[in-house]
């Protein structure tokens, strides 16, 4: 270890700082812990790392959330000469920890941070509890640290290590790579060196190297500990258009619990946060647009406990130590495993109940895709690996745990956790031998230099532009796998890199490679044994009829509400599907709603549409329960704020005031695709709007009437139809605004 630049000890005086601590106070670390922290043990490694770190040594941690990372550098930093420096990257973590350190201390001054919210003040009187040694810990964000001003004063005074929390943070292939943790080991240089503490709660080994590497601290002795929390339930559900109403039965059923709802977009943590109250339900929103005032109050009153459910971006959780969350529910598919890991990890961290509930579509996942485009092809690559491994997680039928463990280069032995939707309903396995076999014998014949989907598609004989490129359709593999499924080979790939027969080269994105047991393998094969994966493929009316949590459809109830709908629509002049859609009697069928107030609460059904048609419907359900003595799931009931909400009024204004759709689009900061969706889920619930004037603007009027008289006409609105039906002279866009105008005028 090099001595420090500046006014700093001397590294010979550091030394036997070291070394007295070495043979005085390590004996004694347990009586510290109790006095400084009022534990009676170490968790883990804990003492094994505080001991390494007391003895000047680069330490890396590997410590899954709730573990006692903090702890790790905490108690150091009151037993050596100096002040610690932990680099943090979030200022509202800062605070929380500044908080907590100020809890155990006496003074104020134990522990401070330093960044851009403070005052010239504030930031005089932090500098000035460091001269006087009454700071042994400073928390500074990576920014803060760069700025010659802090740089000048650091190196006048005594630093006894550095921590550098949410290491992840520097690797490009971490789930939240921030660019400004990159310089953190030259600033060190600068100010002068100490051992340097690396900890973090997420990392496959490519981001461990990454860190250790960027640190300079690739000799620094590695304490990984398990990444197993036993506590947590795992569980994948498809999302359908129920969600929303999944999500409040869900909480409703655990009424009382903490618990955290994660949200990619900002739109919807306002939307959901704002139905969950609706539904009587405690909830706040936070994300990073709101302003800072109301973001703090709402996180306290989550910690305090004056709210039981935080629906947030990803913004929300890092080193919020809350050990009482009951539930984490994922309503967005997240963009990579570490971050599914370190968002569910904030679940059950007192070791209690942890439920991490997420819902997964393809088309959320194709949504993220397209967010990379524009973005420099690096990052696009190292971006589409990381939502190929999610959807990989979400989609596979084995042991979530063991799936999960298996990304961060941990081996779990037991063949079902009992803790995961998979091991509680187990799907039946199939010999694979032979299946595995043909890839492995793929992936040599194209020298494993290739990923998995490009081996499916010479499995599958897919004749793509690459394979052409490489001439690889000559092979004698090619197509060889043609009677097979995709998801068929996507499962033995899957199940063949946890049982160890692949592995894959994350640092060429995820080539294929066989192992020395795979090799083994397909020399004198052995029983491989695969499950198949999950489909997420399905119709939503399929899903809806599963997911309803209500019980199955009732069919002689549906049946008899379809002969109404098409009586009522005769009696009407207008198609069925003008009166309700299939969705909305399937809902009416599994809730049996008796009044024209609970009948608004299914979905599709406004107040308008309630009140033009709905009457006839309750009065059918209620005689339908009444003779066949059904109990209603009146619990289940649902509250939406769909048109109550700011957006849909907003939207209905402009159209109001004959604002162009696309303008509309644009200030609400909207594709004009999503708009379409919120006008479309406004005139289907039964509210009026006229888009004529729209229509008159960009399309031409034989060509409206032409798709106007198509819905008239057909039994169905469904637009895939109206297209093969109405030929190429007509755009999706086109036919979904007609359809808009027609389900206005005629259903409204």
């Amino acid at each position: 270890m090099g001595h420090k630049k500046g006014a700093n000890v001397p590294f010979l005086h550091l030394h036997l700082t070291f070394l007295y601590l070495t043979m005085a106070e390590q004996k004694h670390l347990t009586h510290q812990l109790k006095k400084y922290f009022g534990f009676d043990s170490f968790k883990g490694d804990q003492e094994k790392i505080i001991k390494n770190l007391l003895e000047g040594n680069d330490t890396f941690v590997l410590m899954p959330t709730g573990g006692g990372k903090s702890l790790c550098y905490q108690l150091p930093s009151l037993l050596m000469e100096g002040t610690a420096i932990v680099v943090s990257p979030l200022i509202a973590l800062m605070k929380n920890q500044v908080d907590a350190m100020r809890s155990f201390s006496e003074y104020d001054g134990i522990a401070h941070y330093l960044n851009s919210s403070l005052t010239k003040g504030e930031i005089e009187q932090v500098k000035s509890d460091i001269v006087a040694k009454k700071t042994k810990l400073l928390y500074v964000a990576p920014e803060s640290l760069t700025k010659d001003e802090n740089v000048e004063f650091l190196k006048s005074v005594t630093i006894s290590f550095y921590a550098v929390d949410e290491a992840h943070c520097i690797s490009e292939w971490g789930h939240d790579f921030r660019p400004e943790y990159r310089n953190i080991r030259p600033i060190i240089e600068t100010i002068g060196t100490a051992p340097v503490i690396a900890l973090t709660a997420t990392a496959t080994p490519k981001v461990q190297h990454d860190i250790q590497k960027n640190l300079g601290i690739l000799e620094a002795k590695v304490f990984k500990s398990s990444f197993n929390r036993p506590n947590l339930y795992y569980e994948i559900q498809p999302k359908t258009s129920e969600v929303d109403k999944d999500i409040i039965k869900f909480i409703l059923n655990n009424p009382g619990k903490s618990g955290i709802i994660y949200c990619l977009s900002r739109k919807k943590v306002e939307e959901l946060a704002e139905i969950l109250r609706a539904n009587e339900i405690n909830a706040r929103a936070y994300h990073a647009g709101m302003d800072s005032t109301t973001r703090s109050d709402n996180q306290d009153d989550f910690l305090m406990e004056r709210v039981d459910v935080i629906v947030a971006t990803i913004a929300f959780g890092m080193g919020i130590d809350k050990p009482d969350v009951r539930f984490v529910i994922h309503y967005d598919i997240p963009k990579s495993l570490e971050g599914y890991y370190q968002e569910t990890g904030r679940a059950g961290r007192d070791g209690g109940e942890g439920k991490c509930l997420t819902f997964y579509s393809i088309k959320d996942l194709e949504k993220l895709e397209k967010f990379m485009e524009g973005k420099p092809i690096a990052e696009q690559e190292i971006g589409r690996q990381l939502l190929r491994e999610t959807a990989a997680y979400a989609e596979t039928s084995v042991c979530r745990r063991k799936s999960l463990l298996h990304y961060f280069g941990e081996d779990y032995l037991q063949e079902n956790c009992g803790s995961c939707d998979n091991c509680l309903n187990p799907k039946k396995q199939v010999e694979a031998k032979d299946l595995l076999c043909s890839v492995i014998e793929t992936i040599l014949e194209v020298k494993e230099n290739f990923k998995s989907d490009y081996i499916i598609d010479i499995l599958q004989g897919v004749e793509t532009e690459e394979i052409r490129a490489h001439i690889h359709e000559d092979l004698e593999v090619f197509g060889i796998g043609s009677d097979e499924d995709e998801r068929i080979w996507n499962s033995v790939i899957r199940q063949a890199l946890i049982a160890g027969y692949l592995s894959k080269d994350v640092e060429n994105y995820g080539t294929l490679k066989v192992t020395k047991q795979g090799k083994k393998f397909f020399n004198s094969p052995t029983s491989f044994k695969i499950t198949e994966d999950n489909d997420f493929e399905e119709d939503d009316d399929e899903v809806l009829l599963r997911s309803s949590g209500a019980g199955a459809v009732d069919p002689a109830l549906f049946s008899m509400l379809k002969d109404l709908r098409k009586k009522e629509a005769k009696k009407h002049d207008v198609p069925p599907y003008v009166i309700f859609q299939d969705p909305s009697l399937e809902a009416m069928a599994t809730i049996y709603p008796v009044t024209l107030e609970e009948l608004q609460n299914i979905p599709g059904v406004g107040a308008g549409k309630a009140n033009r048609y709905g009457q006839v419907f309750c009065d059918l359900i209620k005689r339908h329960c009444q003779e066949n003595e059904i109990e209603r799931p009146e619990d289940l009931r649902v509250r939406t704020v769909a048109n109550k909400s700011r957006m849909k009024v907003s939207i209905i204004q402009s159209i109001d005031r004959k604002v162009a759709l696309d303008d509309i689009a644009l200030s609400k900061g909207m594709d004009f695709d999503e708009l379409l969706e919120e006008v479309e889920a406004i005139v289907y619930s039964g509210t009026k709007l006229n888009i004529t004037y729209f229509l008159n603007e960009i399309m031409d009027e034989d060509h409206m009437w032409d798709i106007y008289d198509y819905f008239k006409e057909s039994t169905t609105d469904n637009i895939e139809e109206a297209l093969d039906e109405l030929g190429e002279d007509y755009t999706e866009e086109e036919v979904r605004l007609v359809r808009i105008k027609f389900i206005s005028e005629l259903a409204n």
